[in-house]
């Protein structure tokens, strides 16, 4: 289930909000300009699922959203553990990619057809902690600050979409904020 915790950006120890009930998290969202939908889950994908697959599975919802927004160019990207040598270190540097603070020119929808992730958004003083989970489709607006954590096992698969084919690109702030807050393994504890 989806998890939204909010903190003032300058007290990471003091939660203001956690919660997860989706209309609270709608309406918290929403009010930060954030779409937030649930997508029912197609059950079947294999558990090495190619991103030919997961387009052709969300084929349906994937061409509303991008008709509505406009985008142009959807990928679907796979992280899944494994103990092949090697793994850990790609892991732990696409992770590392997402960690700091940064904005992007262009809008970041993310829909997640298996496990999660949590974006991080650094707004009006306050950083909200959305914890995607399978089924969830977050849109980020373009100069929204935020970051993103897979954890340090990686385990999703999502698919993104863009207004042009040159796809991710982020302007980062250089701001240590991200480091203050708790991580995605934190936030996961105790609840899997």
């Amino acid at each position: 289930m989806t998890l939204l915790t909010v903190w003032p950006d300058d007290r990471p120890d003091e939660i203001a909000l956690r919660t997860e009930d989706p209309a609270v998290i709608t309406g918290e969202l929403g009010r930060l300009g954030v779409r937030f939908e649930r997508w029912e889950l197609v059950e079947d994908l294999p558990r090495e699922v190619t991103p030919e697959q997961v387009l052709a599975a969300y084929e349906e919802q994937i061409g509303k959203v991008s008709a509505a927004e406009g985008y142009t160019f959807v990928d679907a990207v796979r992280m899944t553990p494994s103990d092949e040598p090697g793994w850990a270190a790609k892991a732990a540097e696409a992770r590392q990619k997402f960690l700091a603070e940064h904005t992007h020119d262009d809008d970041e929808d993310r829909f997640f057809a298996r496990g999660s992730g949590v974006f991080y958004l650094h707004v009006g003083g306050k950083v909200h902690a959305v914890l995607c989970e399978a089924g969830d489709l977050l849109s980020v607006p373009a100069n929204t600050t935020h970051w993103f954590d897979m954890g340090t096992r990686p385990d999703y698969v999502s698919v993104r979409f863009f207004h042009d084919d040159g796809g991710w690109a982020g302007n980062f702030t250089g701001a240590t904020l991200a480091g203050d807050f708790p991580d995605f393994d934190t936030l996961t504890a105790g609840r899997y």
